[in-house]
């Protein structure tokens, strides 16, 4: 046993440095969830008191579950199900839990990026006026053949980055994606602030409301951070696995923290002030959330700014699109890595195993707005991918979180995590960080499980 798993980690692919390690959780953190939540959320909650919450919650609750799975992958050097049984087999079923959550996410997230690549084509090929055009999402997404046509591009944008491996794909890619997704946020957002009204849409968007503060307010907050750092679902624990004993954990998860921070609160810089222009924000007009604000609300608001149009649109979307891929590729990756941990195959026959399932079930989900249109899984107006995305992000996610917390705090006891993190780092603030492991992060938790579900249970 002990040869094998020698041999294992021994085969086992390696960030170059911390550097790479970083930019991948950075990347993996920053997704849809930062364009299309954040901001709403903001501009819900009262602007820079929402932004105060997070910021908080992020550097307490997020990043202490952050690195505890990030040193679980690194003490293990296994994907999720092999981190948990290393420990203690009874507990691999929290593992194969959170695997299933990947394995979930992933199609469903592949079918929104084939979404973005096709705004990004529209523009460049038809312009912003066509692109605003009312009806235009609603045609696409109800379309029987483009829509799975750019799905379909998009998962082979992403499985052709892991194809080429952790250094020579997934790095490289983070390495030119990442800076540019930033440079191109802050670039829309000086742009976007430069137009007539904006400073006193950034103004609503940047001054704390505290008459806004609730506990609403903080479950929100709570919710969004957790979706948004890429926690229990598998991910930090694959690419803690992959990282040197030498790097400095609390040091990188904070620095992931930050990053993902940094494009949340410019997406809201970018998407804020442009909304209160044209919807009235400040005089009590609400702002879309989701697909509505992204693929909707937002080409509507591009459309009456000129000439400069075209070029924003396709500007935002080529941001859009990294943030999609970089997010997909951390999930195909998580998803390759637990395969080939469970079946000792190659790397590429792993990876072509998940390809086929990635395709079939995103076929499936996408069948959910043309020719299974007449399921509504969560009632009328719902579809395949609302019910996945509840499944995995609303009721799996906290689960297995909370289960980590538990297995952790008191199964394996936290010494086992703090060790871990000293070999890099003298870690000072672990006597916190065990009373948030134990007591605190799994109320939290449980306060995000009752808020997504109830509602589902007592609708208003």
């Amino acid at each position: 046993m002990a040869q094998h798993t020698s041999h294992a980690q021994h085969e086992r692919s390696a960030w170059s440095g911390k550097l790479a390690f970083i930019l991948a959780g950075a990347a993996s953190a920053v997704g849809l969830g930062n364009l299309w939540r954040f901001p709403t959320l903001a501009a819900k909650y009262g602007g820079g008191m929402f932004i105060l919450t997070y910021f908080i919650l992020a550097f307490t609750f997020g990043i202490s579950l952050l690195l505890l799975e990030t040193a679980l992958g690194r003490r293990t050097k296994q994907s999720v199900i092999g981190a948990y049984s290393t420990f203690n087999k009874k507990w691999k079923f929290v593992g194969i839990l959170a695997t299933a959550v990947p394995f979930i996410i992933t199609p469903y997230y592949c079918i929104i990026g084939g979404w973005v690549t096709k705004y990004l084509v529209s523009y460049v090929a038809e312009g912003a006026d066509a692109v605003a055009a009312e009806g235009f999402f609603g045609g696409f997404i109800t379309d029987p053949i483009f829509t799975y046509v750019f799905m379909v591009i998009f998962m082979l944008l992403c499985i052709g980055v892991c194809a080429l491996g952790v250094k020579n794909g997934i790095e490289k890619a983070n390495m030119v994606m990442m800076p540019l997704l930033l440079v191109m946020a802050v670039g829309i957002s000086i742009f976007v602030l430069m137009q007539p009204g904006a400073l006193e849409g950034a103004a609503y968007y940047l001054v704390p409301d505290f008459s806004k503060f609730s506990p609403d307010l903080v479950i929100n907050a709570l919710g969004q951070m957790f979706y948004s750092l890429s926690l229990a679902m598998g991910i930090m624990v694959t690419y803690g696995s992959y990282l040197d004993k030498k790097e400095n954990l609390s040091e990188s998860v904070a620095s992931i923290a930050g990053f993902d921070l940094v494009v949340s609160f410019l997406a809201g810089l970018m998407i804020v002030p442009a909304a209160f222009m044209a919807l009235g924000l400040g005089e009590g007009g609400t702002m879309a959330a989701g697909p509505s604000l992204m693929f909707v609300t937002l080409p509507t608001v591009f459309d009456g700014m000129g000439g400069a149009a075209q070029i924003i649109g396709i500007v935002f979307f080529v941001l859009v699109l990294f943030a999609a891929a970089t997010s997909a590729i951390s999930l195909i990756e998580a998803c390759t890595s637990i395969i080939q941990d469970g079946t000792h195959w190659s790397r590429g026959k792993s990876l072509f195993a998940f390809s086929v399932f990635l395709i079939a079930a995103g076929a499936f989900i996408n069948a959910g707005y043309n020719v299974l249109i007449w399921i509504e899984p969560l009632g009328p107006g719902t579809q395949l991918l609302d019910f996945f995305d509840f499944l995995s992000n609303s009721v799996m996610m906290p689960i297995v979180a909370l289960l980590t917390c538990i297995f952790v705090g008191w199964i394996i006891k936290p010494k086992e995590i703090i060790n871990e993190v000293r070999v890099s780092s003298k870690f000072k603030l672990a006597g916190p960080w065990t009373v948030m492991i134990k007591y605190i992060a799994p109320v939290l938790v449980i306060a995000i499980l009752v808020a997504n579900v109830l509602p589902m249970i007592f609708p208003a």
